[in-house]
């Protein structure tokens, strides 16, 4: 519970800068839409579009870094008011990281800018929410979540790899970043869906939360770690591709022992839970996956990371939204029937991207913009219901 005095809490604030979740949701949410229509129509031969790095970059740096971040840095920086009872950044340092992020993007696709310029517009966003995401963690001396720091730095240290294979001219330096950054941001779920998956199921369900094994979490998140670590460090690309591929489907293995213990089927009349669900699911998916793309060309590593980027991410980043968004502006955890089809928009996208293609390549173009359409659908239905949500004051009064 959090410990914030009303007098702590400036309600003076704008409502959409009362907390990070507020900008970064909307923002996030809406650019994923914009970002992913882009894309279709270039892959689609319909627009011509030459942004920083390219339009192959392009698309993968800023579904990671300008969408994906956006949320991860909304969810964290509303989660340390949670974790501390200090209040988190708000009014003017929220409207200044949130510049940073959408001045970030804007430069990412204005041609004229010099490449260093764009270099370092993008690389403030990151350190500096790393830095505000710090100060109340050390201020309370939570060990255990300032953990999630130096996530943050490795972030921008992935990042760092893919501007400096534009500027280098290195086209396998940035999909090293791209691919380090991947990994990165699943380690960060599986260790966030261990701590709220079941804590959410048992609150819901009003059953007894399912206490993690501590073999078992070990063997899951540290064969997560190891496994980013041989990807950032560069180790990957000197070993065997049997060896890789083992390793991968040993860490998915670890993952699915570790969700099979949770009662998936108990939370299927709760929304906000089953989608939590089965985006945790396609985090050992993607692996599997990921895995068998070592032990045949008929497997592409690029759609292995999609079930990743769009079935993990994609999904997780909807669920928690949608429930974050409820939860921190005082209104009960009852989402609206248009979310809940955003929930099974999200979901077809992620199985059409990943499935669909593995099923027919040949129709790759078709499932690919078909999950660019109802991806679109999913997020923008998130932006269109949660608008005031996010927009106008708590619903309980209170600030935040």
């Amino acid at each position: 519970m959090m410990q914030i005095s009303d007098e702590q809490q400036t309600k003076s604030d704008v409502a959409l800068f009362q907390l990070a979740f507020r900008p970064l949701f909307l923002c996030g949410g809406l650019f994923s839409c914009i970002a992913l229509v882009v894309w279709g129509l270039v892959l689609n031969g319909h627009w011509s579009f030459s942004p920083y790095g390219g339009a192959l970059f392009w698309h993968s740096h800023e579904m990671l870094f300008g969408f994906v971040c956006a949320i991860v840095i909304g969810f964290l920086l509303t989660a340390v008011q949670n974790w501390t009872g200090l209040r988190s950044i708000h009014g003017r340092k929220l409207l200044l990281l949130t510049l940073a992020w959408l001045i970030a993007r804007v430069a990412m696709v204005v041609p004229a800018l010099p490449h260093w310029l764009v270099f370092g517009i993008d690389m403030v966003f990151l350190p500096l929410a790393g830095y505000w995401l710090a100060k109340p963690i050390i201020v309370k001396g939570q060990m255990r979540n300032l953990f999630f720091v130096p996530i943050i730095l490795l972030l921008s240290a992935a990042n760092l790899l893919m501007h400096l294979g534009v500027t280098l001219g290195m086209p396998e330096l940035y999909q090293h970043g791209y691919m380090s950054a991947i990994w990165l941001i699943t380690l960060l779920m599986s260790v966030l869906g261990g701590r709220v998956i079941p804590f959410f199921t048992a609150n819901a369900t009003a059953t007894k939360k399912v206490d993690g094994k501590p073999w078992l979490e070990i063997a899951a998140l540290g064969s997560t770690w190891f496994i980013f670590v041989l990807f950032f460090t560069g180790a990957v690309y000197y070993l065997s591709n049997e060896l890789i591929g083992g390793m991968l489907i040993i860490c998915a293995v670890f993952h699915c022992l570790r969700a099979a213990r949770w009662p998936f089927f108990k939370t299927l009349a709760v929304p906000l839970l089953w989608s939590l669900h089965l985006a945790y699911w396609f985090i050992p998916v993607g692996i599997i996956l990921m895995g068998m793309s070592y032990f045949t060309d008929l497997l592409s590593i690029s759609t292995a990371f999609h079930a990743l980027t769009v079935g993990a991410m994609g999904n997780m980043i909807l669920s928690m939204m949608a429930r974050v968004s409820l939860g921190h502006t005082g209104r009960k955890l009852v989402v609206k029937h248009a979310i809940i089809f955003a929930f099974g928009a999200v979901l077809i996208a992620a199985l059409l991207r990943v499935f669909g293609v593995l099923i027919n390549s040949q129709l790759s173009l078709y499932f690919i913009s078909l999950s660019v359409i109802t991806w679109c659908m999913a997020y923008g239905l998130f932006c269109l219901v949660y608008f005031p949500v996010l927009t106008q004051p708590r619903a309980d009064g209170r600030a935040g």
